[in-house]
């Protein structure tokens, strides 16, 4: 293959090794002018620099990639309820690129959700220190100092259930909208003493707000804090409506089962709507939204409650089969 009359020259100048610092001119044909050998290097020099530059810039975009899939998959994980793998993979892109708040914020959600508040707590302490308007990071806070008043000694509980409900209320003045928030100030005002702030009465407003946001999420709601008042009638009436016109829908059919299981009322009947869950389609995963790993569980105790205790145990076995990281179905198992 030819090359350039200015190529050639400058073979030439390396193989005998000529002193490029020198200012000996020698004629190369570029764009018709004599340009010093010094001149010529200088630009050959600055394509090798730029032609390195756009490697190096290759491969920190790949990198950069590289991280970011990483933490997309542990985030697709934690999403799937595949508590163990995300955590791996979140343990890993800390020690490669070092904290940040997605993944203080992950970890910190699953130590809570593994009951380690020792390895939760200070994760979710710096991710509110560092994006206070964030209402996940907020509301995540109040459920570690839920669990931190839940683990504390009679003279700390208060104290910690205080934090608890300030953290909740943060996350419901950011985000008043969104539901999931407002479920978290039921559950406290429910099992809080008056003392701490709770109170039936607070959560049946938050419930009531709830159902002009999402009117099944609201039945449900209002479900929950009937059983939790000992009027399971009225529970169980919630999804009455839903279920005479639209006889397969799994939520209702789920939560005509949970009612059950928590009331010890209508036993049979909880166990006929959760078999029936079983061969519907499974809801898309998502918070709120239960799996066949929750009917399973939830079958268990069923079944447990009419003496069953052997198919009892093959329910739990299922419920850990269909979501490894099931802690529920882990704890009935051992006992």
């Amino acid at each position: 293959m030819a090359v350039s009359g200015g190529t050639s020259c400058l073979l030439a100048a390396a193989n005998h090794k000529i002193p490029i610092s020198s200012e000996v001119a020698i004629s190369l044909p570029v764009r018709s002018q004599t340009v010093t050998l010094r001149q010529e290097y200088g630009r050959m020099t600055s394509r090798r620099i730029h032609l390195w530059l756009c490697v190096f810039n290759a491969l920190l975009l790949t990198a950069s990639c590289g991280q970011a899939a990483d933490l997309a998959q542990g985030i697709s994980q934690y999403e799937a309820r595949h508590y163990s793998a995300a955590q791996k993979i979140f343990i890993e892109v800390e020690r490669e690129q070092g904290p940040s708040i997605e993944t203080d914020f992950y970890l910190g959600r699953l130590g809570l959700w593994f009951d380690d508040l020792a390895a939760a707590l200070p994760r979710l302490e710096r991710c509110a220190r560092l994006a206070p308007q964030q209402a996940k990071i907020q509301n995540a806070l109040g459920d570690g100092y839920g669990l931190a008043a839940q683990k504390a000694n009679l003279f700390a509980k208060l104290g910690w259930a205080k934090r608890c409900l300030a953290a909740y209320e943060r996350a419901v003045a950011i985000e008043p909208q969104n539901p999931a928030w407002r479920w978290s100030l039921i559950g406290y005002y429910t099992n809080a003493p008056c003392i701490a702030g709770g109170g039936m009465d607070k959560a049946y407003a938050q419930a009531e707000l709830i159902r002009t946001l999402d009117p099944v999420g609201g039945r449900v709601a209002f479900a929950t804090l009937y059983l939790a008042d000992d009027r399971s009638a009225s529970a169980f009436a919630e999804f009455d409506p839903i279920l005479r016109d639209s006889p397969d829908d799994f939520l209702a059919l789920y939560h005509v089962g949970r009612c059950a299981a928590l009331s010890g009322q209508q036993i049979d009947r909880g166990i006929t709507a959760l078999r029936r869950c079983l061969v519907l389609t499974e809801p898309v995963t998502a918070d709120g939204i239960p799996s066949f790993a929750n009917v399973h569980y939830r079958l268990g105790n069923l079944l447990e409650k009419k003496g069953c205790h052997d198919e009892a145990k093959l329910e739990y076995a299922r419920a850990s089969l269909a979501h490894a990281d099931f802690r529920p179905a882990k704890v009935a198992l051992k006992n």
